[in-house]
């Protein structure tokens, strides 16, 4: 039978559905996005758009695909399980037994009855996957923990994902090692509180000390790591270790400290600020990107001037903006909310703002040599990132997997452009 797979959302899920592939593809089932006999949509719940988005899909296969087997899995679907009963769905998972797809289908392939399961319960055990290599992508995602106990009043993720767990850590090793020894250069390790990371007694710096030794991997990079875990182990792990990725994702969300206290974050902005000049005293040139919601209900306009002020002063590398959403069941959603308009035009700032930023940071490396681990092909280029995260677009046809020195040449409309001076495979041993 041949199946499709549509992804909404984060790295997790992108980790997750190559998983659910992997497996398929190993029981005898062929990948076909045309004219698939099995659908599985993997949905979010981040925001409201998120969870239309999520929807939207689901009717639309069951429109265009009538007699194929729909399944519906993640967290749109386990926070809102009765809007999803009735949509025609065969298979409604929430955020568990993703991991048992194979024979959850071929159940159903066996019997036609439809079949839901949910839990409740936020204290769960880590529900394991294993991939041996992406298809989807050249740098390889490894999950190695899950569920949040932070509960932000602003987010539905603690509710929909469970209590925090982590990946045993020998298997997480032997999992890079596989990834490793199938061609992948690069891993991105990801989880929905990553920095929480805690598996026999190591932490996340030891797993990322004990990753670095494997054979082939350049780099290791965190999708996304609170301020308030860069504590004083990882910045000397940063210090020693040029595989970790000279980049770092961290979620800042507000630069007023009035609204991060009702957004119940774990720091004020001066600690933000300390913790930041730690990293650059380390990693002058390091790229530091972040996550900012606009337009959260304690957010006046003078705490929104705060907001940008700091991140002028911060100095990010990029901002990813998200509006404000309202999530019913979180604490924010009962507090007086802002008008749309004010969190569109907010919005509208902050991004102009990422793009200023973004191509202040661009423009240090033109005329610098560095290596570009080359990912796709984009129309006549060759495209892939530096350690720091810049997106290099190289004229041709490259192969994709390598490592080459490029040369940053120009930046145009936030593209950064460069050429091949190298190939250095053969000089890293890989």
């Amino acid at each position: 039978m041949k199946f499709n797979i549509i992804t909404l959302g984060c790295k997790v899920n992108a980790y997750e559905s190559e998983f659910m592939l992997e497996n398929l593809l190993r029981s005898g089932y062929f990948f076909d996005k045309e004219n698939p006999d099995i659908i599985i949509i993997n949905t979010c719940s981040v925001t409201n758009m998120a969870d239309r988005k999520s929807r939207k899909l689901v009717h639309k296969a069951r429109r265009e695909h009538e007699k194929a087997i729909l399944v519906v899995v993640g967290c749109s679907t386990q926070n809102h399980e009765e809007d999803y009963q009735n949509m025609g769905i065969d298979i409604l998972l929430g955020n568990r037994e993703k991991s048992k797809i194979v024979s959850i289908l071929e159940e159903y392939i066996h019997n036609h009855k439809p079949y839901t399961y949910f839990t409740k319960e936020r204290s769960l055990d880590f529900e394991d996957m294993q991939v041996e290599e992406f298809t989807t992508h050249t740098r390889a995602f490894v999950k190695v923990q899950d569920g949040c106990d932070n509960f932000c009043s602003y987010c539905i993720i603690p509710y929909v994902r469970g209590s925090i767990r982590s990946k045993d850590f020998n298997q997480a090793i032997e999992e890079v090692k596989t990834l490793a020894s199938h061609g992948h250069k690069e891993v991105v390790l990801t989880g929905i509180h990553t920095g929480s990371y805690s598996s026999n007694g190591h932490d996340l710096s030891d797993l990322i000390e004990e990753m670095a030794k494997i054979e082939g991997l350049i780099r290791i990079r965190i999708s996304s790591i609170e301020i308030t875990e860069l504590n004083d182990k990882f910045l000397n792990l940063l210090k020693k270790e040029p595989k970790i990725a000279n980049h770092l994702h961290i979620p800042l969300q507000s630069g007023s400290d009035t609204v991060l206290k009702r957004m119940n974050r774990k720091y004020d902005t001066n600690y933000f600020r300390e913790k930041i000049a730690k990293i650059r005293a380390i990693r002058p040139d390091i790229s530091i990107t972040t996550d900012c919601i606009v337009g959260h209900p304690y957010e006046t306009e003078e705490c929104f001037l705060e907001y940008v002020a700091f991140c002028h002063e911060i100095h990010f590398s990029k901002l990813h903006v998200f509006p404000y959403s309202i999530r019913t069941g979180t604490a924010s959603a009962s507090m007086p909310q802002i008008d749309d308009k004010i969190k569109k035009e907010r919005t509208h700032l902050l991004l102009e703002l990422s793009s200023k930023l973004e191509e202040e940071y661009d423009k240090k490396f033109i005329g610098s040599t560095m290596d570009v681990i080359t990912e796709e092909y984009e129309g006549e280029y060759t495209v892939g990132f530096t350690s720091n995260y810049i997106k290099v677009y190289l004229k041709g046809e490259y192969k994709l997997n390598q490592v080459y020195a490029c040369k940053l040449e120009h930046v145009e409309n936030l593209r950064v452009y460069g050429s091949v001076i190298s190939c250095l495979n053969e000089e890293i041993n890989v």
